[in-house]
């Protein structure tokens, strides 16, 4: 099985040109941290609420992606929120990326060829990883937005990610992101890390908007 920030990264390429769609960089960073926490939660290593991320397993789980923040969690003296979290892992967000592309391109998902990553197979399923063939990240989501199918818990957590993000707004016309948006906003309830993880890039969202235009 993929990792969140796997397909983050999946759902950021564009499937022809083989180039990433551009969202800022914090944007990016952000969107990692969150896919790695999230990740770490499914593994049922941590809880959080809006007030402190609580350690509930110390365990190693053997992912170079989500180890070394789990082991941060473990050595961390002091109780601090999700929103500290997600800074702390944004740190290492270049380092989660080019992890991310290496394992695309392990499990024969992507190939790099002349700095740009295309696709190994054209069929909307990834080869199989894990003895588990899965769909492509792109078609389950656009099913969950535009249907009334039950989401996968993966593809909340996918959609909590993208919606706090700003990535739908590449990956969406505009009337396609209006005809989403209540159900976007129905999925994201379903979630409540999800929902924490997207206040807290909101947040920052605002803090950053506010620094660069502040008020007279």
């Amino acid at each position: 099985m993929l990792r969140f920030a796997e397909e983050i990264m999946l759902l950021l390429l564009d499937d022809e040109s083989g180039e990433f769609a551009h969202i800022p960089e914090w944007s990016l960073r952000y969107a990692l941290a969150g896919a790695v926490l999230m990740d770490i939660a499914l593994e049922d290593r941590i809880d959080t609420d809006p007030k402190r991320l609580t350690l509930l397993d110390p365990t190693p789980i053997g992912d170079d992606l989500l180890d070394p923040t789990l082991e941060s969690i473990t050595q961390a003296t002091d109780v601090h929120d999700i929103c500290h979290w997600i800074e702390h892992t944004a740190e290492n967000a270049y380092s989660i990326r080019d992890k991310a592309m290496k394992r695309l391109i392990t499990h024969g998902i992507l190939e790099s060829r002349d700095d740009r990553f295309l696709w190994v197979f054209r069929s909307r399923r990834y080869p199989i990883v894990d003895g588990k063939a899965e769909r492509e990240v792109k078609l389950r989501i656009m099913e969950v937005l535009f249907s009334d199918v039950i989401p996968d818990p993966r593809d909340i957590v996918i959609i909590c990610l993208a919606d706090a993000c700003g990535i739908f707004r590449t990956l969406l016309s505009k009337q396609e992101l209006k005809l989403a948006a209540t159900r976007i906003e129905q999925v994201r309830k379903l979630d409540l890390i999800g929902q924490a993880v997207s206040q807290v890039v909101w947040n920052i969202e605002a803090s950053l908007a506010l620094s660069m235009h502040p008020m007279a």
